[in-house]
């Protein structure tokens, strides 16, 4: 009997979580349909704020903005670490160590402490253009991002593999192109998926780095709140809110596909 009142409480427990974590986004979700002019007062239900927003030339700028820089960010995250992940797992030594700090210091580093540094750099430099600064921005987390995925997947991968195709006169380029990298595809893909989120998403550092006129989604829905609250921030909030979750979801069954093909070997 006392089981059952602690499995009852428990389950009651778990509602609860799921609620306190979900009605917000679900707020957000209904409220994107008020036809009112005001967001938070219901007035009708209506996709007019969706057609708006799909209509309004700043916040196409901003999608354009947030768009070219996640891709060029993920380029560069996706090139860096995956060479460091096949690095630590296949050549690892007494630089692995150290690398591996390194890697995680990034990850836990304050988003504000790694833009205030990188505004600082930018500058030094001389980098102005909006869209690289963003992208460069963004790729040093996602770089150590990638990295610890493709570490993971590669050393859950067995050398024998390429030591077969180098027995069979295979180049370590060749072996590589058609052996290793087909096993770690679909790490390299989630986390290209992951950076590509993480940069789409991301508003700390875009609002430091980015320069007059390419300024981010993220960062455009940010200071539209300033003037108020409407109905096409809302609409673009939950159409962001629909790519973020496919991404994620994407990444998570890439993930999961190439545990289970690494486990066939």
């Amino acid at each position: 009997m006392n089981n059952d009142i602690v499995g009852m409480l428990l389950k009651a427990w778990t509602v609860l979580v799921i609620a306190f974590l979900f009605i917000p986004i679900g707020v957000v979700i209904l409220y994107s349909f008020n036809g009112g002019r005001i967001l938070f007062i219901w007035e009708e239900f209506s996709t007019f704020w969706y057609a708006a927003a799909l209509d309004n030339h700043r916040i196409l700028n901003a999608l354009d903005v947030s768009l070219r820089s996640a891709l060029l960010n993920v380029a560069i995250s996706v090139a860096l670490g995956t060479a460091a992940g096949i690095a630590i797992a296949r050549h690892a030594g007494v630089w692995t160590k150290p690398f591996m700090f390194l890697v995680g210091l990034i990850l836990v580093t304050p988003e504000l402490v790694s833009a205030i540094g990188q505004v600082i750099w930018f500058n030094r430099v001389g980098l102005d253009q909006g869209i690289f600064r963003l992208a460069i921005a963004h790729s040093l987390f996602n770089t150590a991002l990638v990295t610890v995925i493709v570490r993971a997947r590669a050393e859950g991968i067995s050398q024998t593999l390429e030591e077969a195709a180098g027995d069979l006169g295979a180049p370590p380029w060749r072996s590589f192109l058609q052996v290793t990298l087909p096993l770690m595809l679909p790490a390299v893909i989630a986390g290209a998926l992951l950076s590509f989120t993480y940069s789409f998403d991301n508003v700390m550092i875009s609002l430091f780095v980015q320069r007059p006129g390419a300024s981010s989604l993220p960062v455009y829905i940010l200071s539209s709140f300033k003037a108020g609250l409407r109905g096409d921030v809302a609409a673009v909030v939950v159409m962001t809110l629909c790519v973020t979750i496919v991404l994620v979801v994407l990444s998570a069954l890439l993930l999961r596909g190439g545990a289970r093909r690494v486990n066939a070997f």
